[in-house]
């Protein structure tokens, strides 16, 4: 039987559809890290869900973490906005919440990043079109690494050696080191992710968040396929993880524009009549007896709820 770790769901969309918490560029920025500024009270009890739903990884309130939009956050404090020397504290308190969130012992805390997109006024989280400023890999690189040092020096601790595991999420252009809207195939994407580079880090998994469940197999039969290339070829010795959190909407699409969930005209419900959780054991199930994957780390993005999780992991636990 597969190795399956499970992962939490949407912060996001669980700040707002259970916390009535919400969200704009205009107003938040920096959206759910906004929490970390204004009520990490209600950002604990939102992560202490995922907790309780048994997850063996949660994802830090950061995903939107970077200057600029602190800089852009306006509060009673700080009425022009918070300046880079303050921005430590509520770095801490990310990792803090994440740390008192986990119920498990075993837990394992993930620093979420997000793309470079998600920070873009409308974001590009999925289109992948960036500015002028950061549209090559050397300036990605150089904003990223800007982000990760963030973490580096807190008041004198590096708050990353309090983390496991680092997340870089729904990255849409390969010189960010994803796919898929920038032209790019699964095939370049499996390379560019676990292929030889000079001084990096194999990661410990690869795989896809943010897409719809049922869209999910073909996607993983291609990933596994050109996995079992690459060892074949001598591009790579190790099996990484496969990762694995689509949304938990049911044919629900995010209108950055308007920054709302919309169904699309004339659109029903997704065919496959199966729960959620039902749907991506199956996808484990299969891609388990197909291989090459030997361990997988499944949860929910984008409307996946504690519940979602709870029931996600009763369908291992079952197995």
């Amino acid at each position: 039987m597969a190795s399956v770790q499970i992962l939490d769901g949407g912060l996001g969309t669980s700040l707002q559809d259970k916390y009535g918490v919400n969200f704009s560029s205009t107003d938040t920025p920096l959206w759910a890290s906004h929490l970390l500024v204004s009520n990490p009270e209600t950002l604990k009890a939102c992560q202490s869900d995922f907790g309780e739903a048994g997850v063996d990884i949660l994802l830090t309130a950061t995903y939107q973490i970077y200057t600029g939009g602190f800089q852009n956050t306006k509060t009673a404090e700080f009425p022009q906005g918070i300046p880079a020397s303050e921005v430590g504290r509520f770095l801490r308190t990310a990792v803090e919440v994440a740390e008192i969130s986990k119920v498990r012992d075993s837990a394992k805390i993930a620093l979420s990043l997000g793309p470079y997109g998600a920070c873009m006024i409308p974001g590009q989280e999925y289109g992948g079109l960036y500015d002028a400023e950061h549209d090559d890999e050397e300036n990605l690189y150089r904003w990223h690494l800007e982000r990760l040092q963030l973490f580096q020096n807190v008041e004198g601790e590096d708050l990353t050696s309090r983390i496991q595991y680092v997340a870089f999420e729904t990255l849409p252009r390969l010189d960010e080191d994803e796919c898929l809207p920038d032209g790019s195939n699964v095939e370049q994407v499996v390379e560019a992710s676990i292929g030889p580079m000079e001084g990096a880090l194999v990661p410990l998994g690869i795989g896809m968040n943010c897409t719809k469940v049922h869209k999910l197999s073909g996607l993983v039969d291609r990933f596994g396929a050109c996995v079992k290339d690459a060892i074949a070829t001598g591009l790579t010795s190790a099996v990484p993880s496969l990762i694995l959190y689509p949304d938990g909407t049911n044919g629900e699409v995010y209108n950055t524009m308007t920054q709302t969930w919309e169904r699309p005209e004339g659109q029903g419900s997704n065919q496959d009549v199966r729960p959620w959780e039902v749907q991506l054991a199956q996808v484990v199930s299969d891609a388990n007896a197909k291989g090459p994957f030997q361990h997988f780390i499944v949860g929910g993005c984008c409307k996946a709820s504690h519940k979602d999780i709870t029931k996600l992991r009763e369908q291992f636990t079952a197995a």
